[in-house]
């Protein structure tokens, strides 16, 4: 969710990916950066319509009035929503991808609306919480679900220049899941003038963007937190991955034995895991003063 011309076409990949034939809801699920929540807000009862440069996007405000029932949500004032472009800078996307179901000027004829939830600085037992909460929503085809997120914000303007040497790797291959990620450094400009080349530090950063990759690809809401807390890697999406991935636990959870087939069973065992299509970063980082913001795209299928 950051400027098209940086995060644009990594995000493009995984909107190619999306299906809207059977769509009539789609969920929105950015994090916060501009109000301070220990939970998840809704916007305003009032707002009827998101608007964009190429038209409108009709707000549910039937689902939404029925997430706010719920007494779990916070309201997200009209300032704070405006500011927050985790959430605005899908919507162009997202109209795009509906006008093609359509005329250039409408949605989808049975488009019934868009359902943008914020995410704040929410606990894992918060986040497993809305995962269950939004689990029925999840297990409906008839919704999509759109999770926006950057990945690795590496560099001193950032507080974080957390470095993998070359020993932290337990064997030959290059796999993040043979590497202790607990056993890097900080790196400071004072301290560390010398670039470093062991490996050098953008393929440091891949290192720890790929642990989160293979850990979000796992399917396994424990895992991921167990490498963003070995790494601190800075994710700032972290939180709604969170929520849709302990959702989507629970949706394949309640459906062992119900249908006579396990948690990894179905599409080849992958049934409910993100599968990613795109990554890249802003710039090659070397030396300790520069910094870079890492994209990447993924899609799941229940």
């Amino acid at each position: 969710h950051a400027g098209y011309s940086y995060s644009g076409p990594a995000a493009a990949y995984a909107y190619k990916s999306l299906d809207l034939s059977k769509c009539k809801r789609i969920f929105l699920l950015g994090p916060s950066h501009h109000l301070y929540l220990p939970t998840c807000a809704l916007p305003l009862t009032s707002l009827k319509t998101y608007s964009t440069p190429l038209g409108p996007i009709p707000l549910d405000t039937s689902t939404l009035s029925t997430l706010r029932s719920t007494n779990e949500f916070s309201v997200l004032p009209l300032d704070a929503d405006e500011a927050e472009h985790s959430l605005e800078m899908h919507l162009p996307y997202i109209r795009h991808l509906l006008s093609l179901s359509s005329s250039p000027s409408s949605t989808k004829d049975d488009f019934e609306g868009l359902i943008p939830i914020l995410i704040g600085n929410t606990t894992p037992s918060t986040e497993r919480k809305y995962g269950n909460l939004l689990a029925p929503y999840l297990s409906d085809p008839e919704n999509i679900f759109i999770v926006s997120s950057d990945f690795c914000h590496w560099g001193t303007r950032f507080g974080y220049t957390y470095y993998l040497p070359s020993s932290s790797t337990t064997s030959s291959t290059t796999s993040p899941s043979a590497t202790d990620l607990s056993s890097g450094l900080s790196l400071h400009p004072k301290t560390h003038k010398t670039p470093p080349t062991d490996p050098a530090n953008h393929e440091s950063i891949g290192t720890l963007d790929r642990a989160c990759m293979e850990a979000i690809e796992s399917g396994s809401h424990e895992r991921f937190l167990k490498v963003l807390g070995e790494t601190g890697n800075t994710v700032c999406g972290r939180h709604p991955i969170g929520v849709v991935m302990a959702g989507l636990e629970g949706v394949l959870r309640d459906e062992v034995g119900k249908e006579g087939r396990g948690v990894d069973e179905g599409q080849g065992g992958k049934r409910g895991r993100f599968r990613f299509v795109r990554y890249e970063r802003s710039s090659e980082v070397r030396r300790v003063g520069e910094s870079s913001v890492s994209y990447a795209s993924a899609f799941a299928v229940l």
